[in-house]
C-alpha cells in the first residue's frame, strides 16, 4: 500500500486502505470527475471505432472510475491510463495517476518507466492526431508544428505531475522524519528526566543515611556514657556526695556537647526544604529533646548531691564545666574522648605512633567517628573490659585500631544493659568506605573484640 499525504503513523478512522475519511471522499470526487470526462470523450471514441455509443459511455466510465483505487495501486492506474491514452481519454486519471506514483515510496526506477511510457504514448497519439489534422487542413501550420505540438503536449501531460509528486514525496519523507526525531527527543527527555529523578532518589537516600549515621555517632556515644554515668551516680550519691558531684558534672558536659553537635545538625537541616527535612529535622531535635531532658535532671541531682558534700565537708564541689562550641570532632579532641570514657570506668589506654599532623576535616571525622563508635561498642557490649586505642599516623594513610579484651564475668560488674541498634559497625564501615579506606572488625582469639580501619591521607 501506498500513500500520498497522509501520516503512516496515524490511527485508520476512513474506510478500507484510506486513513481518514477526508482522503476517501477526495478520491471519490477524482474518480467520479474522470469517469465523467472518460465517459464524455467515450462518445466520439464510439463514433471513431464504429460502436455503439452507450459501450463507448460504459467503457469511459469504468476506465476513469479506476482512479478511486490510485493510493492502494497507483501502479494499475498508470497502466489504464497509458492503455486508453490513444482512444484519447483519461487525461485527468493520467495526471493524478502519475502524481500519485511520484509521491508514493516505490522505487524510482518503476516510476521513471512508467513516466517514459506514458510520456511515449502521448507522444504517439498526440503525433498521429496532430498529422491528422494538418493532412485534412483542419490545421494550417508549417511542418514544425506536428513535432513540436506533440513534444510540447507529451511534456506538459508527463513532467509537471512527475515533478510535483516527487516534491510532495520528498516533503512528506522529511516531515515524517523531523516527526520521528521529535518523538525520539521527546522519549529522550522524558528518559533524562526518569534517571535525574532516580539520581534524586540516590542522593535523598544518601543524605537520609548520611544524616542517620550521624545521629547514631552524636547520641549513640554521649547517652551511653551518661546511661553509665547515671547508674553510677545513683550507686553512689549518699555514699560518696564529692565523687556524685563529679559523676553529674561529666553528664552535664555530655550532654550539652551532645546539644551542641545536635544543633549543629539541625542548622543544616533548616536550610534545606521538602519532607525529608522535615523527617530529619524531627528526628535530631527527638534526639535533642531527649539529651536535654536526661541533662538537666542529672544536673540538678548534681546540683543536690554537692549541697550534701558541702554541708558534710568544707570543700566546694566543680560545677559544670562550659564546654566552648566546637565545629565538629577532630583528632586533637581524641584525648578528651577516652578522658570520658575513663571517666566513665573503662580503662583505657590509648598510643600514637608517627609525627602528628592536620588531616582533611573529612579524614579527621571519620578517624574520631570510628575511635567514637568502637568505644560506645565497649561500653555496651564489654563493660569493664580494658581496651586499647592505637593510632598510626604514616605516610599517606592514618590507621586506627580499636582492641578490648575478655569483658569480666556477667553480674561482676556494673548491671547497666545499654540498647543496641546494630548500625554501629555498619555506619564505620560505610563512613571509611566513603573515603577509599578499608575496614575491618571482628572477634579476637583472645575473646575480646577488634575494629581497625585505614584511612588514605
Amino acid at each position: 500500500m501506498t500513500t500520498t499525504g497522509e501520516e503512516h503513523t496515524a490511527a485508520g478512522t476512513g474506510p478500507w486502505w484510506w486513513v481518514r475519511w477526508r482522503s476517501a471522499v477526495l478520491d471519490a470526487g477524482l474518480a467520479l470527475a474522470s469517469a465523467a470526462e472518460c465517459g464524455g470523450e467515450g462518445v466520439r471514441f464510439a463514433h471513431d471505432a464504429g460502436l455503439p455509443v452507450p459501450i463507448g459511455v460504459v467503457f469511459g466510465v469504468i476506465a476513469g472510475s479506476v482512479l478511486l483505487v490510485r493510493r492502494k495501486w497507483p501502479i494499475a492506474v498508470v497502466l489504464v491510463s497509458i492503455a486508453i491514452t490513444p482512444a484519447q481519454m483519461g487525461f485527468l486519471m493520467g495526471l493524478v495517476g502519475l502524481y500519485t506514483l511520484a509521491a508514493s515510496e516505490l522505487p524510482r526506477r518503476i516510476t521513471a518507466a512508467l513516466a517514459a511510457m506514458s510520456f511515449a504514448g502521448m507522444l504517439i497519439v498526440t503525433f498521429v492526431r496532430t498529422h491528422q489534422g494538418v493532412m485534412s487542413g483542419d490545421v494550417t501550420m508549417g511542418d514544425w508544428f506536428v513535432p513540436f505540438a506533440s513534444i510540447t503536449t507529451a511534456i506538459g501531460m508527463t513532467a509537471p505531475p512527475v515533478l510535483l509528486g516527487l516534491y510532495m514525496g520528498a516533503r512528506r519523507r522529511l516531515m515524517e522524519s523531523l516527526r520521528e526525531r521529535a518523538d525520539s527527543l521527546e522519549r529522550e527527555l522524558q528518559l533524562l528526566a526518569e534517571r535525574a529523578e532516580e539520581r534524586a532518589e540516590w542522593a535523598r537516600n544518601e543524605e537520609r543515611t548520611r544524616i542517620a549515621r550521624e545521629m547514631h555517632d552524636v547520641v549513640a556515644h554521649r547517652v551511653s556514657l551518661m546511661v553509665v554515668h547515671a547508674a553510677a551516680l545513683q550507686a553512689i550519691a549518699r555514699k560518696d556526695p564529692e565523687k556524685a558531684v563529679k559523676n553529674a558534672a561529666l553528664v552535664g558536659d555530655m550532654g550539652r556537647q551532645a546539644l551542641t553537635e545536635l544543633r549543629e545538625m539541625l542548622g543544616v537541616l533548616r536550610t534545606g526544604s521538602g519532607s525529608d527535612a522535615r523527617v530529619a529535622f524531627s528526628s535530631s531535635a527527638s534526639a535533642a529533646s531527649v539529651a536535654s531532658t536526661a541533662a538537666v535532671p542529672l544536673a540538678a541531682v548534681g546540683a543536690a548531691a554537692a549541697v550534701a558534700a558541702s554541708r558534710a565537708a568544707d570543700g566546694s564541689g566543680a560545677g559544670p564545666g562550659a564546654g566552648g562550641v566546637v565545629e565538629g570532632p577532630c583528632l586533637a579532641e581524641l584525648d578528651e574522648l577516652i578522658g570520658q570514657s575513663a571517666a566513665a570506668g573503662m580503662v583505657v589506654a590509648l598510643s600514637v605512633e608517627g609525627d602528628v599532623r592536620a588531616y582533611a576535616r573529612e579524614i579527621e571525622q571519620t578517624a574520631y567517628r570510628v575511635v567514637q563508635e568502637a568505644l560506645t561498642n565497649v561500653h555496651k557490649h564489654a563493660a569493664g573490659a580494658k581496651t586499647y586505642v592505637r593510632l598510626a599516623h604514616r605516610m599517606s594513610e592514618i590507621a586506627m585500631q580499636v582492641e578490648n579484651e575478655c569483658p569480666p564475668e556477667v553480674g561482676s560488674g556494673s548491671s547497666v544493659r545499654l540498647p543496641s541498634g546494630g548500625n554501629g559497625l555498619l555506619g564505620m564501615k560505610e563512613r571509611v568506605a566513603a573515603l577509599g579506606g578499608a575496614f575491618v572488625s571482628g572477634p579476637t582469639d583472645a575473646g575480646g573484640f577488634r575494629v581497625s580501619a585505614v584511612i588514605p591521607a
